[in-house]
């Protein structure tokens, strides 16, 4: 029996360490969930309310408006389950990162350039490299993506998947969205580290790595292999998984694309998601290989990043002045 004053035995104390990691990874689930149905319960007759009767409304404006871009690809359910999700997803896409591009080439608007996270914008020796981004990207969007569009077509209708009929209610699609995003968390964590292993880095996610201080486009910028396995599949699993109408995928990967887009753009913009965490591992290389923090939690692999001003400043901003200056990295960079 060890005494009072004795030390913790490394194995206890390595276990004790474990199941705290377990914990909290469980509270940082029940956060981050019980914090979503809390706020929505909350607003249940007030907020959800409304969007429902928006969803719904009197008339079916919605279901209308569903049945009439059905009919626009011919009432056929191939044609519009691979070349509508092609175009919705293009143009979420290429609509958020347009932006951001402008603001990354031409350095405006200059009151919007203070919530840069990392440095200067785009410096002019990456400017090939941003060429060069954008191809990659359009290779991934066309030669990978439509093939897999394709394939996960019929695997969609082979599970019940529908394309037309009656929409989901509100709520049943917020429960989609709630095991969406736990489905991309587990998928995406272990695609993601898996990519970081030293066999395999050099190789494949490399690329994507190049730049340290990312931009919006380059959450698509990867080996084709990494987009298939750590871009692609992840948010699509979850709409198999549930056997989602195909309205609610289309939902599903608009906001998955701006998550990810907001994630890589570099600036941590007031009202916005915080980027601190993805941008952090962009600049480190090590931590932060999910998208929650839930897996990160529990497997250790957030440990430097709590430790850091980065962690400090990964909080929603909801002022105008930019973290970076509330909570700078070192005094010197305060004074500046």
């Amino acid at each position: 029996m060890h005494s009072v004053d004795s030390p913790i035995p490394p194995a206890d104390h390595h276990d004790r360490s474990r199941v705290t990691k377990v914990l909290d990874s469980i509270k940082k689930a029940i956060f981050i969930l019980g914090t979503a149905c809390i706020v929505f319960y909350a607003a249940s007759n007030s907020i959800t309310w409304h969007l429902q009767r928006i969803w719904g409304a009197s008339g079916n404006l919605w279901q209308k408006i569903w049945d009439g871009i059905y009919l626009s690809f011919g009432e056929n359910d191939l044609f519009i389950g691979v070349a509508g999700t092609y175009i919705v997803t293009m143009s979420v896409f290429w609509f958020a990162n347009f932006f951001l591009l402008i603001m990354e080439v031409t350095k405006w608007p200059k009151s919007l350039m203070k919530y840069k996270i990392q440095e200067e914008p785009l410096p002019e020796k990456q400017k090939p490299m941003l060429i060069r981004a954008i191809q990659v990207v359009l290779f991934n969007q066309t030669v990978i993506t439509i093939p897999f569009m394709f394939g996960m077509y019929y695997l969609m209708k082979w599970r019940g998947c529908h394309f037309q009929g009656e929409l989901p209610t509100f709520h049943w699609f917020l429960l989609e969205l709630t095991v969406f995003s736990l489905v991309e968390e587990l998928f995406f964590y272990y695609s993601h580290r898996l990519l970081h292993h030293r066999n395999l880095y050099s190789y494949i996610h490399k690329r994507h790595h190049e730049w340290t201080a990312p931009i919006g486009i380059i959450s698509l910028y990867a080996h084709p292999i990494e987009h298939l396995v750590s871009n692609l599949l992840p948010p699509v699993l979850g709409p198999f998984l549930m056997g989602s109408h195909l309205c609610s995928a289309w939902l599903w990967f608009s906001i998955a694309l701006l998550s990810t887009t907001v994630a890589h753009c570099g600036y941590h913009f007031p009202l916005l998601p915080s980027p601190e965490a993805h941008d952090y591992h962009h600049k480190t290389f090590i931590n932060n290989f999910g998208v929650l923090g839930i897996l990160d939690r529990l497997h250790g692999t957030d440990t430097a990043f709590r430790n850091s001003k980065a962690y400090q400043r990964h909080i929603l901003l909801l002022g105008l002045t930019p973290l970076s200056q509330q909570i700078p990295d070192s005094q010197s960079k305060k004074a500046r």
